[in-house]
Order: C-alpha cells, then sequence, then structure tokens
C-alpha cells in the first residue's frame, strides 16, 4: 500500500510565485493516494485561482476565515481536525513570521494554531529574505516547535538573483511528506534510546560514480540512488546515526542523514575508507565504476577522427577494501547482474569475505536501475533470504531489519 494512501493532507498556498507549482503538486499527492484539500490566502489568489486547485483537487477551496456558510459548523476547527499533515507551499516570509508570532489573522494562519497535526512549511521567497536574520529566528522558532522544513533549494530566482530561497520542485516535496508521514506512522517508539538501531553508526554508498573524460564528458551507469537513499531512511528511522557518500543523484537527503557528496569511485573510496572504521555497518550499494579514464584530457576533446580509443584503469574496490580492514564494521555488499544473479553474488561473498550481499537482477523489468521497485535475495555464508518485489522503501525496511539482525547475531557470537 502506498504511504499516503487515504490520508488527508491540508496544503496552505499563500501569495508567492511558486504558487503556480501547487496545481501539480495536489495532482502528484493525489496520484500517491492522498485526499487533498485546499486553503489559500488572499495573496495566493492572485498567482493561481481557487478554481483551478478545485479542479485538481476534486474538493472545495477555502480561502476565507470569515466565510458565514463555512462557519456555520465553524469551519476553521473542522478543517484543523479533519488533517493528518499540514503543508503549507509556497511559504512566503510573511506567512512563516505570522506562524511564528503566534497569529491567527486569516484561515491558513488560524488552522496552523488550532490543529494537533504535523505542520511542514516549504519556504519561497528571495535570497536576502531567506537569509534576514529575522526570517532565520522564525524558522529557528518553528524548528523548536517540530515543524518540518522542506528546503528551500538554489537556484535563480523569478527576480533574477540566484541563491537559497526556491521552492523545492514537486518531486521532492512529495518525497519529503511521504517521508515525513512514514516517519510518523512508524513513530510507535518514543523513546530514541528504545529504537533498535539507537547508538549505531550506519555508512551508506549510494547513486553512481562519473568517471571523467575531458572537462565535459564522462563514463557512468544508469544509478538513480534510489535504493541507497531508501536504505538510510529506514535505518535512520530506526534510531542509527546514518552518512551517505552518494555520488550525483536527483534525490533529497533523508531527514537527519549526514551526506558526502563525491563523484569519483576514487573519492567515494577515500571517503568509505575514512568514516568504515569508526561504523557500525557499512553498505554498499553505490553502482560504483569498475574502471576509470587513464588520462583525462585537460581539453575538451574533438571530434576529429571516426573512432576513438580510450585507455581505461581499474578502479579501487570500495567494499573489498572495507572488508579487509582490521576495524571493519559488518560489511553489506550489493551485486546487480544481468544473469546467473546466485552465482555471481556468492562468488563476490566469498571472495570480498563480506559478511551480506543483496543481490538483484537488473535486467528484470520494472525493478533495479531508475525504478521505484525492487526484489533482492540476501546471501550470507550459512543463509539465503529472499525480498520479493515491492517498493524500494518497503524493501529497505525488510532489508535494515535483516541486517540488523544478522549483525546482533554475529556480535553475539564474538
Amino acid at each position: 500500500m502506498q504511504i499516503l494512501q487515504g490520508k488527508k493532507i491540508l496544503l496552505g498556498i499563500s501569495g508567492g510565485i511558486a504558487a503556480y507549482k501547487t496545481p501539480e503538486l495536489v495532482r502528484r499527492l493525489k496520484e500517491k493516494g492522498a485526499d487533498v484539500r485546499v486553503v489559500m490566502t488572499e495573496g495566493a489568489k492572485a498567482f493561481i485561482t481557487p478554481l483551478t486547485l478545485q479542479a485538481v483537487s476534486a474538493n472545495a477551496v477555502s480561502d476565507s476565515l470569515l466565510d458565514t456558510q463555512a462557519e456555520l459548523a465553524m469551519g476553521h476547527i473542522e478543517l484543523a481536525k479533519w488533517a493528518d499533515f499540514i503543508l503549507i507551499a509556497p511559504a512566503t516570509a510573511d506567512v512563516i513570521a505570522k506562524i511564528a508570532a503566534g497569529m491567527a489573522n486569516d484561515l491558513l494562519t488560524t488552522l496552523c494554531l488550532a490543529t494537533a497535526a504535523p505542520i511542514a512549511v516549504a519556504p519561497a521567497m528571495n535570497q536576502q529574505m531567506w537569509h534576514n536574520q529575522a526570517t532565520q529566528n522564525n524558522i529557528k522558532t518553528l524548528t523548536s516547535w517540530h515543524y518540518s522544513i522542506f528546503g528551500p533549494g538554489a537556484g535563480e530566482q523569478a527576480c533574477g538573483d540566484v541563491g537559497l530561497g526556491r521552492m523545492l520542485d514537486v518531486p521532492e516535496l512529495v518525497a519529503l511528506t511521504c517521508q515525513a508521514i512514514e516517519n510518523i506512522n512508524t513513530r510507535v517508539i518514543t523513546s530514541a534510546e528504545q529504537k533498535p538501531l539507537s547508538g549505531q553508526k550506519w555508512l551508506i554508498t549510494a547513486g553512481p560514480t562519473r568517471e571523467a573524460i575531458d572537462p565535459v564528458r564522462y563514463i557512468s551507469n544508469h544509478s538513480s540512488g534510489k535504493m541507497g537513499f531508501a536504505i538510510a531512511s529506514a535505518a535512520q528511522s530506526l534510531g542509527a546515526e546514518v552518512t551517505i557518500i552518494s555520488g550525483p543523484v536527483n534525490l533529497t537527503t533523508p531527514q537527519n542523514c549526514q551526506k558526502i557528496a563525491v563523484t569519483s569511485a576514487v573519492e567515494m573510496h577515500q571517503q568509505a575508507l575514512a568514516h568504515a572504521p569508526k561504523s557500525d555497518v557499512f553498505v554498499a550499494c553505490a553502482a560504483v565504476a569498475d574502471y576509470r579514464i587513464d588520462h583525462i584530457a585537460s581539453e575538451k576533446i574533438k571530434k576529429s577522427q571516426d573512432t576513438m580509443q580510450l585507455n581505461l584503469i581499474k578502479n579501487p574496490d570500495i567494499v573489498a577494501d572495507v572488508a579487509a580492514l582490521e576495524s571493519k564494521p559488518f560489511t553489506v555488499g550489493f551485486a546487480a547482474e544481468t544473469q546467473d544473479v546466485e552465482h555471481y553474488a556468492k562468488g563476490k561473498l566469498a571472495r570480498k569475505k563480506l559478511d551480506m550481499i543483496a543481490a538483484n537482477n537488473v535486467a528484470e523489468i520494472g525493478q533495479g536501475f531508475n525504478s521505484d521497485d525492487n526484489a533482492l535475495t540476501v546471501f550470507t555464508a550459512n543463509d539465503e533470504k529472499v525480498l520479493p518485489l515491492m517498493s524500494k522503501s518497503e524493501l529497505a525496511k525488510q532489508l535494515v531489519q535483516h541486517i540488523h539482525h544478522t549483525f546482533q547475531s554475529t556480535r553475539l557470537k564474538k
């Protein structure tokens, strides 16, 4: 079942240019199974019409605290009770300031005071406004109240400035909403000390590596990083302190995880060896290039001949080198194969002296690289566990639990 299936999400839209993205945001949330209702400020209606949001949400849009018909039934209280989750996107500097000050002079800010539901804000403003001390103080206040802060992103802004302040793109907002609600759903254990992975440090590699040919070209692969990031999120939600060493990906870093961005296999190797001795568990989920260019051209190579020969040299074997450390973590490898999956996976497990290996067939349609779903067969020296096709998010939870149980059993035997 999808994480948002049946969830009641209240989308608050304030008066920023990024409001033009909200119909797409509503559509994507509904595709995930959510029931979405929209509340607009007066300023928001200058950028997008209530009729548009009503059409895509299939629900009436609320835009006034003083709507006499709605308030016959105490409409603002009913909306506040209805919501499972409130997302304010875009959240302007003005609306953030009002919420932080405890104001309730319109419907949206009143709902924030009247609800018990978790609230997330997606800031959207000029980069100078974002960096202003007043805004930063307001964000700190909301964070102290356990509001989630989605963004902002960096880039060119409508005013022509470049920097932090852009509202995150719709796929990022949907992913963060799913993650926030998933965390709420699994927050049965309230004490961090009671979580099964509490006190453990997990180091996870994710995504592809890029091996430069010249300043504009590189060799890479189709890895999206989704599986590695899902494992990181699952481990963190169970109490682990998580560091992700990630190649170039278009993914939002899971909340409360540290990300170390790298590009090449050599850079990933350096970071892995630096952090692995301080880790309890190492999961090598990245799709690391086996070879790199012997000599990277300092200038762009011109198209002058019909053929071109590139000399390749072998990259370091990250997971094998981590497994060979004197003070090594519990080491989990990945085997993405297109044939004879079990044979190659067991060979890597033994040859590289790994504690566990998770294997999948990336030739299968609908799983593996760039897919939202995956299936794994997990091998240890004495055991085999099949995890059938499911969402990478759910698969990551089951894999993390299996790693944890095996890791604990290994520690007890020592």
